[in-house]
Protein backbone atom coordinates (compact mmCIF):
# COMPACT_ATOMS: atom_id res chain seq x y z
CA UNK A 1 0.00 0.00 0.00
CA UNK A 2 1.40 3.36 -0.97
CA UNK A 3 -0.56 5.94 1.02
CA UNK A 4 1.30 9.03 2.18
CA UNK A 5 -1.32 9.71 4.85
CA UNK A 6 -1.08 6.20 6.30
CA UNK A 7 2.73 6.22 6.23
CA UNK A 8 2.76 9.54 8.07
CA UNK A 9 0.13 8.42 10.58
CA UNK A 10 1.89 5.15 11.38
CA UNK A 11 5.00 7.04 12.49
CA UNK A 12 2.93 8.54 15.30
CA UNK A 13 0.53 5.65 15.90
CA UNK A 14 3.11 2.85 16.09
CA UNK A 15 4.76 3.93 19.37
CA UNK A 16 1.39 4.88 20.87
CA UNK A 17 -0.11 1.51 20.01
CA UNK A 18 2.87 -0.34 21.48
CA UNK A 19 2.70 1.77 24.63
CA UNK A 20 -1.01 1.09 25.04
CA UNK A 21 -0.28 -2.60 24.46
CA UNK A 22 2.18 -2.61 27.36
CA UNK A 23 -0.32 -0.70 29.51
CA UNK A 24 -3.06 -3.27 28.79
CA UNK A 25 -0.64 -6.10 29.52
CA UNK A 26 0.50 -4.69 32.88
CA UNK A 27 -3.00 -3.80 34.00
CA UNK A 28 -4.48 -7.16 33.06
CA UNK A 29 -3.64 -9.43 35.96
CA UNK A 30 -5.55 -7.16 38.37
CA UNK A 31 -8.21 -5.61 36.11
CA UNK A 32 -9.62 -6.21 32.61
CA UNK A 33 -6.97 -6.50 29.96
CA UNK A 34 -3.93 -8.70 30.05
CA UNK A 35 -1.76 -10.74 27.78
CA UNK A 36 -4.39 -11.56 25.18
CA UNK A 37 -5.64 -8.02 24.57
CA UNK A 38 -2.15 -6.54 24.84
CA UNK A 39 -0.82 -9.07 22.33
CA UNK A 40 -3.60 -8.24 19.89
CA UNK A 41 -2.87 -4.52 20.10
CA UNK A 42 0.88 -5.14 19.60
CA UNK A 43 0.28 -7.38 16.60
CA UNK A 44 -2.15 -4.81 15.20
CA UNK A 45 0.54 -2.13 15.43
CA UNK A 46 3.09 -4.32 13.66
CA UNK A 47 0.50 -5.36 11.06
CA UNK A 48 -0.21 -1.70 10.28
CA UNK A 49 3.52 -1.13 9.92
CA UNK A 50 3.78 -4.12 7.58
CA UNK A 51 0.90 -2.82 5.46
CA UNK A 52 2.38 0.64 5.07
CA UNK A 53 5.97 -0.45 4.44
CA UNK A 54 6.48 -4.15 3.66
CA UNK A 55 6.75 -7.43 5.52
CA UNK A 56 10.57 -7.40 5.45
CA UNK A 57 10.62 -3.99 7.16
CA UNK A 58 8.12 -5.20 9.76
CA UNK A 59 10.27 -8.28 10.44
CA UNK A 60 13.27 -5.99 10.97
CA UNK A 61 11.26 -3.86 13.43
CA UNK A 62 10.11 -6.99 15.27
CA UNK A 63 13.73 -8.28 15.47
CA UNK A 64 12.59 -11.82 16.29
CA UNK A 65 10.68 -14.40 14.28
CA UNK A 66 6.99 -14.70 15.19
CA UNK A 67 7.50 -18.46 15.52
CA UNK A 68 10.17 -17.82 18.17
CA UNK A 69 7.65 -15.61 19.99
CA UNK A 70 5.15 -18.47 19.98
CA UNK A 71 7.65 -20.97 21.36
CA UNK A 72 9.05 -18.68 24.01
CA UNK A 73 5.55 -17.65 25.07
CA UNK A 74 4.48 -21.27 25.50
CA UNK A 75 7.63 -22.00 27.48
CA UNK A 76 7.10 -18.95 29.71
CA UNK A 77 3.48 -19.88 30.42
CA UNK A 78 4.51 -23.46 31.18
CA UNK A 79 7.25 -22.31 33.57
CA UNK A 80 4.79 -20.09 35.42
CA UNK A 81 2.59 -23.12 35.96
CA UNK A 82 5.45 -25.43 36.98
CA UNK A 83 6.99 -23.05 39.53
CA UNK A 84 4.40 -23.85 42.24
CA UNK A 85 5.02 -27.58 41.74
CA UNK A 86 8.57 -27.07 42.99
CA UNK A 87 7.10 -25.77 46.27
CA UNK A 88 4.61 -28.62 46.61
CA UNK A 89 1.60 -26.62 45.46
CA UNK A 90 -0.86 -27.43 42.65
CA UNK A 91 -0.12 -26.57 39.00
CA UNK A 92 -0.80 -22.89 38.12
CA UNK A 93 -1.15 -21.77 41.73
CA UNK A 94 -0.29 -18.09 42.03
CA UNK A 95 2.97 -17.18 43.78
CA UNK A 96 3.91 -13.61 44.63
CA UNK A 97 6.96 -11.74 45.84
CA UNK A 98 7.28 -8.14 46.99
CA UNK A 99 10.16 -6.14 45.57
CA UNK A 100 11.14 -2.74 46.92
CA UNK A 101 12.18 -0.16 44.36
CA UNK A 102 13.52 3.30 45.16
CA UNK A 103 11.62 5.05 42.38
CA UNK A 104 8.32 3.15 42.42
CA UNK A 105 8.01 1.93 45.99
CA UNK A 106 6.77 -1.60 46.62
CA UNK A 107 6.21 -3.76 43.51
CA UNK A 108 4.03 -6.87 43.70
CA UNK A 109 5.30 -9.51 41.19
CA UNK A 110 3.90 -12.98 40.67
CA UNK A 111 3.40 -15.96 38.43
CA UNK A 112 0.11 -14.61 36.96
CA UNK A 113 2.14 -11.79 35.41
CA UNK A 114 4.59 -14.36 34.02
CA UNK A 115 1.67 -16.38 32.59
CA UNK A 116 0.24 -13.22 31.00
CA UNK A 117 3.64 -12.54 29.44
CA UNK A 118 3.53 -15.98 27.86
CA UNK A 119 0.03 -15.37 26.53
CA UNK A 120 1.15 -11.95 25.21
CA UNK A 121 4.01 -13.55 23.25
CA UNK A 122 1.87 -16.40 21.90
CA UNK A 123 -0.97 -14.14 20.75
CA UNK A 124 1.43 -11.67 19.14
CA UNK A 125 3.35 -14.46 17.39
CA UNK A 126 0.29 -16.31 16.09
CA UNK A 127 -1.37 -13.13 14.86
CA UNK A 128 1.79 -12.02 13.07
CA UNK A 129 2.30 -15.40 11.42
CA UNK A 130 -1.18 -15.04 9.92
CA UNK A 131 -0.73 -11.40 8.93
CA UNK A 132 2.73 -11.86 7.43
CA UNK A 133 1.65 -14.91 5.43
CA UNK A 134 -1.37 -13.05 4.05
CA UNK A 135 0.67 -9.97 3.15
CA UNK A 136 3.41 -12.00 1.47
CA UNK A 137 0.97 -13.66 -0.94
Amino acid sequence: MDSVILKTAIRFLFPLLLLSSVFLFLRGHNEPGGGFVGGLVASGAIALYAMTHDVAAARRVLRVSPRVLIGSGLLTALCSGLAPLALGRPFLTGLWINVRSDGMGKIHLGTPLLFDLGVYCVVTGVSLVFVFSLLEE
